[in-house]
């Protein structure tokens, strides 16, 4: 769950929470399902025009996820997953 410990940031108007999260404010979606991300957020994120995002979810709800930045996640975990493949099969060889 996520804790409700925020903290006002008077200058951006984004409220800060724990670990890193902010609320940048609410959206409202479209009749097509569209909805426009709020600019602080675009900013502080990097997001521009014509940048493809990928929409995650769970039961909790949904989340945006730039399309590079997931990569270089799944790329960071594939080369662990590597390593530890690699390390535990030298361990069973001796």
């Amino acid at each position: 769950m996520y804790n409700m410990f925020i903290m006002h940031d008077d200058e951006s108007g984004v409220v800060n929470g724990p670990e890193g999260r902010k609320f940048y404010g609410s959206v409202t979606v479209g009749e097509r399902g569209q909805v426009v991300i709020p600019a602080q957020a675009r900013r502080d994120h990097g997001i521009g025009a014509g940048d493809k995002l990928i929409v995650l979810g769970s039961d909790e709800g949904i989340a945006l996820m730039g399309v590079e930045r997931l990569m270089e996640t799944l790329s960071a975990s594939t080369t662990l997953l590597n390593t530890l493949r690699e390390q535990t099969s030298s361990e069973a060889d001796r």
